[in-house]
């Protein structure tokens, strides 16, 4: 996939926090692309910048250096103007916790018209849009409650119609299923492929659960600010979330200066430290730990300085 074809194209992404006299690097040369239209899944432990990656796409917070685009929008140099365009109209948002996605004043219907109603659109029109998306979600008649008198599932779906309110392009999803049992987690994610299947929406869904990764055709992790591996199933990715995929494989990443992350368990059982030698044999590339000590010389010279001692 070329950032050519790709909806979201992110590239040597970096993101430094300034704490007190510190600075926090969240994100270290990320990359990352998704096609339009696309289901994935973003998955990472805590602090490995998954939640700061998904801050970017949603244009809550700007990265400090790279390339970050989301169709036709450059989100490293966007205007003030064109930033709330981007919000309203280009993506849509799902937070884990429901209390804030919904008004609890407002009932189910008059939330999912609320964003219209900012964007300017009629009465008429938000009354519609908001009926057709919660029949998606199952609701048609749950209309006239409030949060309070729906479900914690309920309420994850009625979220789901408002950031889908102004018909955006892209759907964020933080941790969507995180408050959920896992039955009513996965229908939740069933709803988000029938969005998918029914409107075209491209989903990304944020999560610390790598179980996600086999509801979706594709689950990129995070690791140390940077995307480490892509897992991908082996079966037609048009099927539905929940399909029941079982056989998925993983795939080490090459970013395009041709960093790779070799998983911390590979280096310690072959006693890799610093440095390696590389070559290719038979059409693969070999890595394997380096004939020399990866110290410097002056630490070389004590060494042999204290073994003839």
């Amino acid at each position: 996939m070329t950032s050519n074809s790709s909806y979201i194209s992110c590239r040597d992404v970096f993101k430094i926090y300034k704490v007190a006299d510190l600075e926090v690097v969240a994100l270290r040369g990320l990359e990352l692309e998704v096609a339009r239209g696309e289901v994935m899944a973003i998955i990472g432990a805590s602090g490995s910048g998954k939640s700061t990656l998904l801050n970017i796409l949603a244009g809550y917070d700007a990265p400090s250096a790279g390339y970050v685009r989301v169709g036709d929008y450059d989100l490293l140099n966007m205007s003030s103007k064109q930033i709330v365009e981007y919000r309203r109209h280009e993506v849509g948002f799902v937070w884990q916790q429901t209390s804030r996605n919904l008004f609890p004043y407002l009932n189910a219907l008059e939330n999912v018209e609320l964003p219209m109603l900012l964007a300017g659109a009629g009465g008429r029109e938000r009354r519609n849009r908001a009926e057709e998306l919660l029949d998606l979600m199952g609701l048609g008649d749950r209309l006239s409650h409030k949060p309070a008198q729906l479900s914690g599932g309920e309420q994850q779906r009625v979220a789901i119609a408002v950031a889908l309110g102004n018909r955006p392009s892209l759907l964020l999803a933080d941790e969507p299923t995180g408050e959920l049992d896992t039955e009513t987690g996965q229908e939740i994610l069933d709803m988000m492929a029938t969005v998918n299947k029914e409107l075209g929406t491209t989903i990304v869904v944020v999560t610390h659960d790598p179980a996600i990764s086999r509801s979706v055709g594709r689950a990129v992790a995070i690791r140390d600010g940077k995307t480490s591996s892509e897992i991908r199933g082996r079966v037609n990715f048009d099927r539905q979330i929940g399909g029941g995929r079982q056989d998925v494989e993983e795939h080490l990443l090459v970013d395009s200066s041709g960093r790779v992350q070799i998983p911390r368990e590979m280096l310690e059982s072959l006693n890799i430290r610093r440095l390696v030698q590389m070559d290719v044999e038979d059409g693969h590339v070999r890595i394997r730990p380096s004939d020399a000590t990866g110290e410097t010389p002056d630490e070389e010279h004590g060494i042999e300085k204290s073994e003839k001692s």
